[in-house]
């Protein structure tokens, strides 16, 4: 990186500093699934993050996907075939296996999303108003730029500059910021179902609020909040973040925290934000769904994060591998 990249380079504040969530100590081999693991995602393979490393578990066999430790936020494609993830900050995308790796936008980014057509990826990066934004690239990376959707007066707007990334030593990010703070300003973006919205962190209600989390048209640029702190409508501090939405489109779930000594936990609301209730127990985040019927998040256990899944109607749990940030195959 030459003296003029370095005098642009960002501090990794909600990007990279993912890659440090749930931290966990030992080899892969020590990290067996409990019993039943296969079961408890559908039968689906589990891809996570661990010390900064992507692997995936069908339940048996863990694999490491990925060879270095500045890696966060992994996304299956609708088909399971292909994972998008943050790649020391920025967006790239490898076959299921680990292969042919490829970065597909060098914007500082939240954690991606694929469109339900599996052409397009939306990640979260700085707008052309010099706050957060959401954006889309072709995910098979030829060169296209990124194309602004949120805000949407963005839309006809030149793209900001790129700012570029470097790396942090794994020391440095092993002491970075508690866990709170890490989530608070983490950026990932859900698209939804049918294709027709994203859900992300911020949008035109911060205007009104700290913080807040909305829902953005993609074909129109509209934008409805489904949760504030701070203002509209609500006076506690806090946030929501990391949004998800179920298969069906009907509901969509995120993490949420709120400074009133309520711990970090998985809300889960209809996709206007109304109906919103808890799903597992304090200490629960970025959950994602195995079909209509089962949730699979990051929980405490055995003093580590281990990805568990969790029975939505029982809320029976089975704790599948050490790590956080999962996404499930199809």
């Amino acid at each position: 990186m030459n003296g003029n990249a370095i005098s642009k380079a960002i501090t990794l504040t909600g990007f990279a500093a993912l890659a440090g969530l749930g931290t966990m100590i030992g080899s892969p081999a020590a990290h067996a699934s409990a019993a039943g693991a296969a079961g408890a995602a559908d039968g689906r393979t589990v891809a996570y993050v661990r010390a900064g490393v992507i692997y995936s578990s069908d339940g048996v066999t863990e694999t490491r996907l990925t060879e270095d430790e500045v890696n966060a936020r992994p996304r299956f494609n609708p088909a399971g075939t292909k994972l998008a993830y943050l790649h020391n900050g920025t967006v790239w995308v490898m076959d299921a296996d680990g292969g042919d790796k490829h970065q597909v936008s060098d914007r500082t980014a939240g954690g991606p999303s694929w469109s339900p057509d599996g052409q397009w990826i939306a990640y979260a990066a700085l707008s052309c108003t010099g706050g957060p934004g959401v954006f889309r690239v072709r995910a098979d990376g030829l060169g296209a730029a990124s194309e602004p959707l949120f805000p949407a007066s963005c839309r006809d707007q030149a793209l900001p500059e790129v700012g570029y990334v470097m790396e942090q030593p794994e020391e440095k990010a092993a002491a970075g910021p508690k866990l709170v703070d890490r989530l608070r300003t983490d950026d990932a973006v859900a698209w939804s179902p049918d294709g027709t919205k994203i859900a992300f962190r911020g949008g035109e209600c911060e205007s009104i609020a700290d913080n807040c989390l909305s829902v953005g048209n993609v074909g129109t640029g509209t934008e409805r909040a489904i949760d504030y702190y701070g203002g509209g409508g609500s006076g506690t501090s806090g946030f929501g973040v990391v949004p998800a939405w179920r298969a069906d489109g009907q509901k969509v779930t995120w993490t949420t925290y709120t400074e009133d000594g309520t711990a970090v936990r998985v809300t889960e609301a209809d996709a206007d934000g109304g109906n919103r209730h808890q799903i597992g127990t304090a200490g629960d985040r970025e959950m994602v769904y195995a079909g209509t019927g089962t949730g699979v998040l990051t929980a405490a256990h055995q003093g580590h994060s281990w990805i568990t899944a969790v029975d939505l109607a029982t809320g029976a749990r089975t704790p599948l591998r050490q790590g956080s940030q999962p996404t499930v195959g199809a």
